[in-house]
Parts: structure tokens; C-alpha cells; sequence
């Protein structure tokens, strides 16, 4: 095993969209991919948005083990490109505000789904996971291998969103979407970024100092 240290978390954070691959109920025991957004939660495990109505939405209450496959393949070499491929369970989420917040800020289209009534979260609990980000940078993970450190709460990760929000108010186009021990999401007119730091920030003085260096970057 020859991978990079966190990189399966942080394509979890570059990634947008993925492949879930539930058991179908008909034909019975068949693998059901089908491709739809996810946003990563406090953990780095995918949450998805699903209608009650939708076929895989059906199979997880039957089954609720499956497969999810996140990429970056930004030109469009799927081969060369870093993937992840997570098995575990998905286990139905409420749909509290701290939730919604979050999940919106990565997916703000998804609002017009929320008000239908409709749609529900799950998110995944991880078992394993195998990286392949290139030749000789591969292995299998166990799913608490992704990151042994306490997550940050709800409140923890807004306050600092809001720190740097206003820091960068002035700054067309950015929109910053979390933030984590280990790097931090944006937009910049409309592009997908991660910003991994240099090492994981165990405390808020160096969660702090980071996200000045973010700034710093991208304020210009």
C-alpha cells in the first residue's frame, strides 16, 4: 500500500458528484449504479440528497449496503485521474437545519428539491475504502483509517466560515462551502476548489492561522 497521505479524503472534498451502486430488488441481487451529487459531511463521508420515489432510494431501504465512487478527472483521463471507492452502509439522516445549511452551501440547487417534500438525506458509514491515485499509489483503507481525528461540530465550522467570509466580502465570485482539519473548500466563479493545508490543525489558533494563508491567496 503506497498512498499518499490523505488523499482519499480530499478527493472526497474535490469531487462533486459520484456513483452509488446499491443491490437492485429487481432483478434481484444485481449491482444498481446511478450517478448523483454528494457533498462530504463533518467526517468526509458522502451525504446525498435522494427522492423517496427513485429507484435507489427504494433499494437502500431493502439493502442499505453499497458501493460509492468519487473521481477527479478534470481532462476527462478517468484512468489517470485519482478515485475512490467506498463500501459501506447508508443510514437514513434527519433533515435538521445544521444539515440542510451545509448541504446547500455545496449544492445550492438543491432548494428546489428540499421544498417538494420529497427528498430525504442518507449518508454513509464507511467500512473500507481502496485510493487509486496513479501507478504505485494505491491501497485499501479501513473506514476509520480516513481520519482518526475528532471531527469539527456544526458550530465549530461556521464560525470560522463566517470569519473568512467576511474577511473576503469583497471578492467577486467566492464562495467558501466548509472547512476541516485538513483543508478547506470553495468556489471561485463557479469552479470547484480544495485548499489542502500543509498538516492537520488540531485547535483553533491553527485552524485560524491557515485559513489566513487561504485568504491570503485568494483575496487577490
Amino acid at each position: 500500500m503506497n498512498i499518499p497521505a490523505h488523499a482519499p479524503l480530499h478527493l472526497l472534498h474535490t469531487a462533486a458528484a459520484g456513483t452509488l451502486a446499491t443491490h437492485a430488488r429487481q432483478p434481484e441481487g444485481f449491482p444498481y449504479p446511478t450517478v448523483l451529487p454528494f457533498a462530504p459531511d463533518l467526517q468526509h463521508r458522502p451525504t446525498i440528497l435522494v427522492s423517496r420515489l427513485a429507484e435507489h432510494t427504494h433499494n437502500l431501504h431493502a439493502d442499505p449496503r453499497a458501493g460509492f465512487l468519487a473521481f477527479d478527472a478534470p481532462d476527462a483521463d478517468v484512468l489517470s485521474g485519482p478515485r475512490v471507492t467506498l463500501l459501506g452502509t447508508f443510514e437514513p439522516l434527519e433533515s435538521s437545519p445544521e444539515v440542510v445549511r451545509r448541504y446547500l452551501r455545496y449544492h445550492p440547487d438543491a432548494e428546489r428539491y428540499l421544498v417538494l417534500g420529497d427528498f430525504t438525506f442518507w449518508s454513509m458509514r464507511l467500512e473500507r475504502l481502496r485510493y487509486i491515485g496513479g501507478f504505485g499509489a494505491m491501497g485499501w483503507l479501513s473506514g476509520d483509517e480516513l481520519d482518526p481525528l475528532p471531527p469539527l461540530s456544526f458550530d465549530e465550522e461556521n464560525t470560522l466560515i463566517e470569519h473568512v467570509a467576511d474577511r473576503t466580502a469583497s471578492v467577486d465570485g467566492l464562495q467558501w462551502l466548509g472547512v476541516d482539519r485538513y483543508g478547506a473548500d470553495l468556489k471561485r466563479d463557479g469552479i470547484r476548489a480544495r485548499v489542502a493545508f500543509d498538516d492537520p490543525k488540531m485547535n483553533s489558533e491553527s485552524l485560524h492561522a491557515a485559513l489566513e494563508d487561504c485568504i491570503s491567496r485568494y483575496a487577490e
